[in-house]
């Protein structure tokens, strides 16, 4: 079986028949305990696909794993989300070791229920591996509870609540992971700062030195990339910590620019459009009134 590319899982129960699990008892959802998961051997593929959402809680792992591009190293415990659809790789020298649970998640056991269209809310099922979700031990015991709540439903006796329970733990389980992730943002304080300050480092060299004009406005990917994060994770970090999102940071950096070319400069708004990255000086002229209330041409004449 080649490696070359990446082995697609489809169900549930093909992961559990993959990873030599027993039948899991349930078609769409399944609780699995990292100690049950038998070794990937040699032969078989290290990067692969699934068609369902992942939950880990992994810890003592001594192997690297990327998601996409990105990659970590589980030195410490740490809760990765993965969205269905999404490549993840393993890498390891040894016999790979961890313990932790596994919550996988099939979107059909979601279908017509209000969770479906919730989860595009909750961003970290796109951060990356190495933006994972760092637990005291508080908050993973709170964590493995749900999960252990969830897997004793499914246990027993099916019913017309069963899904219903379900699913009311599964949403609990994610508002929990969001409030935590918050508190990761503000007590991860030096870090997280060390980001803000490289945006606007990052932006004020952008809008300094021609890039505006040979590339246009920076857009958010461009951004997240300089500082090696992925854009959702830079957009949840900035709207904790400053309250706007990426994209408004890019916005007011334009429109600071632009209030100072237009005090300062005789140059027309035409030409002070081009300079910030604009193909058409409408596009600048109605972005301008948006964030300030008043056109280009108003807020020059208020210095007149």
């Amino acid at each position: 079986m080649t490696n070359m590319q990446p082995y697609t899982i489809r169900t549930i129960r093909e992961f559990h028949q993959f990873r030599r699990l027993p039948k899991p008892e349930h078609p769409l959802i399944s609780l699995i305990n990292f100690a049950d998961m038998k070794m990937l051997k040699k032969d078989e593929p290290k990067s692969f696909v699934n068609n369902f959402y992942s939950i880990a809680l992994k810890r003592n792992f001594n192997a690297k794993m990327k998601y996409g591009q990105q990659e970590y190293d589980f030195d410490e415990g740490i809760m990765i989300f993965i969205s269905p659809g999404q490549v993840i790789s393993i890498e390891a020298d040894e016999e790979i070791r961890h313990s932790g649970w596994l919550l996988l998640v099939h979107p059909d056991f979601l279908w017509n229920t209000p969770l479906a269209n919730a989860m595009r809310r909750y961003e970290y099922f796109s951060y990356s591996v190495s933006e994972g979700l760092h637990l005291s031990e508080k908050e993973e015991n709170t964590i493995i509870g749900i999960m252990q709540n969830i897997e004793q439903e499914y246990h027993a006796s099916i019913d017309q609540f069963s899904q219903t329970v379900m699913i009311a733990q599964l949403e609990l389980l994610l508002t929990y992971s969001e409030r935590f992730y918050h508190r990761q943002f503000i007590t991860r304080r030096v870090a997280n700062h060390q980001i803000l300050n490289r945006l606007e480092t990052n932006l004020a060299d952008y809008f300094n030195n021609g890039s505006l004009v040979n590339k246009g406005l920076p857009t958010v990917q461009f951004i997240a990339d300089a500082l090696n994060v992925s854009p959702n994770y830079l957009s949840s970090l900035l709207k904790v910590l400053t309250g706007r999102s990426t994209q408004q940071h890019i916005h007011d950096k334009l429109i600071e620019s632009a209030k100072q070319k237009l005090s300062t400069t005789n140059r027309t708004v035409s030409e002070i459009a081009y300079e910030l990255g604009f193909e058409h000086p409408q596009s600048f002229s109605k972005l301008f009134k948006t964030k300030t209330n008043v056109s280009p041409l108003e807020f020059r004449q208020s210095f007149n």
